[in-house]
């Protein structure tokens, strides 16, 4: 301790009465809505205003002689013991150190305790220290602020990292699912090209053949004695290139329906879906239980119509590649607010978890139509319990 600082022992009785405590403070102390009290060189309360009572739970004549530190400082924060030697406050008067601090707390006479930011002067008169004047002010609300704003950032933070990492998942799944459609589109016209090259290219060149044939015959002066037969190997060729071009004419019909089906233009949603239906089970060999209850007047937009269209046939599709049913349910209504398509099959099922797959291209294809206009396609599905595809699009007028 600095022998500046050191006060003979007679002045702690006397700074009670000291005219420095009465004049000087008496008014600033009750005028101020912070707490403040005043020690003396012994860390007794000398004062005490009555907001700072107040504070700690005491009137004011119940803490003026009493020691400050043992009453209000004497624990910290974690519940370990606050030695009076390392308290700020009295350190003021200790060692003329001026503190500050808003990190620890201080006690009520319940036994509760109150975050406080504290501020500590030494008192000197004449260079003499008397004693240290302290300042408290409960900052709960600033506390319970700070730790709200505190816990509203990491959940921010929280957020947006599950967000950025939902983005970045999504945006994978969007960049495998539009590598999967190009394969998928360059897979149907390898397919197309194949039916164009095997069967309309192998029946037009056969066309050729047969008319170059006939053109070399009809050039020809046949014998009369062979007359009849020429005239019968002719009409024989003909039926024959008859035959190939109704094959022909067939397999064009095939590859646009394929492409798009004429009855979607022609005859509407509610027809092509009917018409598909039939077409599926009548070649995956599947007892058929249809069901359609469309309000009079409902149609979809011509977009939406081929969304539904395309999300339908992709249903039908995982049936027949996946489910190993022996029977299909579909059920359609329509009104004038909403589109409901459902199709369940009695096969294997799945765990749900198949569905949700990144490779599920398929599912993941039909919901981003659905998604398009405003639709969803949930998917029910248990082991061996048979699975469930619906659709729900909101119809446009």
């Amino acid at each position: 301790m600095s022998s500046s600082l050191e006060t003979p022992a007679q002045h702690e009785g006397q700074s009670l009465a000291h005219p420095l405590w009465r004049d000087r403070l008496a008014l600033l102390l009750e005028s101020t809505g912070e707490g403040m009290f005043g020690v003396n060189l012994a860390g007794r309360c000398i004062f005490i205003n009555a907001a700072g009572a107040r504070m700690l739970g005491y009137e004011p004549v119940e803490v003026i002689g009493r020691n400050m530190h043992e009453l209000i400082h004497h624990t910290r924060q974690d519940g370990q013991p606050y030695h009076e030697r390392d308290c700020p406050i009295f350190n003021a008067f200790r060692q003329g150190q001026s503190c500050r601090i808003d990190n620890e707390v201080l006690w009520r006479r319940d036994g509760t305790s109150f975050p406080a930011e504290y501020t500590s002067h030494p008192v000197v008169d004449n260079g003499m220290v008397l004693g240290a004047m302290a300042t408290i002010v409960d900052i709960t609300p600033r506390k319970q602020a700070a730790d709200a704003l505190r816990r509203a950032k990491e959940e921010l933070e929280l957020r947006v990292d599950e967000r950025t990492r939902e983005l970045s998942d999504a945006l994978s799944q969007m960049r495998k699912l539009s590598a999967w459609l190009d394969s998928a589109r360059e897979d149907e016209r390898t397919r197309i090209a194949r039916e164009v090259h095997d069967e309309l290219g192998s029946l037009l060149v056969a066309l050729k053949m047969d008319v170059n044939w006939l053109a070399k015959r009809l050039g020809e002066t046949p014998a009369p004695d062979e007359a009849d037969a020429l005239r019968e190997r002719l009409r024989c060729k003909c039926h024959g290139m008859s035959r190939m071009i109704e094959n022909a004419v067939e397999n064009v019909g095939r590859i646009i329906t394929d492409l798009r089906p004429s009855i979607l233009d022609h005859q509407g949603l509610w027809a092509a879906l009917e018409w598909q239906a039939q077409e599926f089970v009548q070649s995956a060999e599947l007892d058929l239980t249809w069901q359609m209850d469309v309000q009079a007047g409902v149609e979809l937009p011509e977009p939406a119509a081929m969304a539904v269209f395309r999300i339908f046939q992709e249903m039908l599709s995982n049936v027949g590649r996946h489910a190993q049913a022996r029977a299909v349910a579909i059920r359609i209504e329509a009104d004038a607010c909403q589109l409901r398509l459902s199709v369940r099959d009695d096969g294997r099922g799945a765990a749900p978890e198949a569905f949700e797959a990144a490779t599920a291209y398929g599912v993941m294809g039909m919901r981003e139509r659905a998604r398009h206009f405003g639709g969803q396609v949930t998917i029910d599905s248990q082991p061996g319990r048979g699975t469930t595809f619906a659709l729900l699009m909101p119809v446009t007028p």
